[in-house]
């Protein structure tokens, strides 16, 4: 049996942005903060081809999920296998996600109300209330909601709203 006390903490692979990444998310999102920062020892040439001293690892908390951050190297890249969906009670918290995590990031090819950032981690930026129109018993009214959402980039309250309601 698992033990009561354990965490999960989510690892994500950087090369050499870790420390950066971690800034940058830490003042996106509230209740947020490092934790703790390792730096590479004599090994880390050796096996990583890091200089002694330079970041290895970046604990920290958004909201309250860890993670952390590591400067593993070039080896592994982000993609839309991963992502972090976001729960937003209206459209301001929308608009703020998707544009401060969108900044720098490609957008082209995303679509659903995701989002891909400048280190190329994807991001689902969700309304809660999109949530409870997939979620409806009448389901031409979801189906609707969900063709108007699989169309978008920017998820659009109303425009989900008015597709729900059958008005677009």
């Amino acid at each position: 049996m698992a033990p009561s006390t354990l965490k999960m903490t989510t690892c994500l692979w950087f090369d050499g942005q870790a420390e950066e990444a971690a800034k940058y998310y830490t003042s996106i999102f509230p209740n947020s903060k490092i934790t703790h920062i390792n730096h590479f020892l004599e090994a880390g040439k050796e096996f990583h081809g890091r200089e002694p001293g330079s970041v290895m690892v970046v604990e920290f908390v958004l909201d309250g999920h860890r993670f952390v951050a590591l400067n593993g190297g070039p080896q592994f890249k982000f993609n839309e296998a991963i992502s972090f969906q976001i729960d937003c009670a209206d459209q301001e918290e929308v608009d703020f996600y998707y544009a401060k995590l969108g900044e720098g990031g490609d957008q082209t090819k995303q679509q659903c109300g995701w989002v891909a950032d400048k280190y190329g981690v994807s991001w689902q930026i969700i309304p809660i209330v999109l949530k409870e129109m997939l979620s409806s018993e009448d389901k031409e009214a979801a189906g609707r909601a969900s063709l108007k959402m699989m169309h978008s980039t920017h998820l659009n309250i109303t425009e989900l709203e008015e597709a729900f309601k059958g008005e677009a």
